[in-house]
């Protein structure tokens, strides 16, 4: 069925990592993440994310090829601001890269990039991603420091960390779900207001996608552990058509 057209569409990037998660727990090739990207395409996702973890604990470097050839849905990179994932970006030249923080003993990425505190280490590896006509996109908090951050360094994209929102949401504190909400909206008005696209992702879900769905400025939400999931009790086309009509109905 097709899509409504909105007069302010919003983006759905599919983080399949956590396909490989599950491959890699046993070795082999099964489950495939290449065949979770063609499932994406094929059921209206617009974009597929995967983060290349300097411990390839799920993504590999081979995989990253193998996507890229398998749809012509953009690729967006997520990646730690060291050379080594600089050189494998410019090798493979996705359509964007988002440069997120990475500490090897987190499970995920659990806060934002400190983009204001790193000018020093970010300013080279922005100029290159650019220079080589690769999207740059900063994972951030959404906080307005972080943005002048994200101003100062030429970054078109800043993808806003939803994470204390999803907490607030799980603790049930209302109070700070509705600051979390207005800080995440206020950021985004921001950001288009000086010229750079908002994203938001981490921790969104059925029950709680929907107020970040609805502020307009927003373009594009990335979504991968909860849809992946998902996947395991209704199916990964299930769990993403469901995902998109929120995220349509939100607008």
């Amino acid at each position: 069925m097709p899509r409504t057209l909105h007069p302010n569409p919003l983006r759905l990037g599919v983080n399949i990592d956590h396909v490989a998660t599950i491959r890699n727990a046993r070795g082999g090739d099964h489950p495939d993440p290449v065949r979770a990207a063609e499932i994406v395409a094929r059921v209206g996702g617009d974009g597929i994310t995967a983060h290349l973890r300097e411990d390839r604990r799920h993504i590999r470097d081979e995989d990253l090829r193998r996507i890229q050839d398998a749809t012509d849905l953009p690729l967006n990179l997520e990646m730690a601001a060291t050379r080594e994932m600089l050189e494998i970006a410019l090798r493979h030249k996705p359509h964007a890269a988002c440069i997120v923080p990475e500490k090897r003993e987190e499970r995920t990425t659990e806060g934002g990039l400190d983009a204001a505190g790193l000018d020093n280490q970010l300013v080279p590896i922005v100029d290159e991603l650019k220079g080589a006509g690769i999207r740059v996109s900063l994972f951030i908090e959404p906080a307005e420091r972080q943005l002048d951050a994200a101003l100062r360094l030429g970054a078109p994209v800043v993808e806003f960390h939803t994470g204390e929102y999803a907490h607030a949401i799980l603790d049930g504190d209302s109070t700070r779900v509705a600051a979390e909400l207005k800080r995440i909206s206020d950021m985004a008005a921001l950001a288009a207001k000086n010229g750079i696209e908002p994203h938001a992702g981490h921790g969104l879900t059925f029950d709680n996608v929907t107020p970040i769905a609805a502020i307009p400025q927003i373009a594009e939400l990335n979504i991968g552990h909860y849809l992946i999931g998902e996947a395991v009790f209704i199916g990964l086309e299930e769990a993403i058509r469901r995902m998109r009509e929120l995220m349509d109905t939100a607008r």
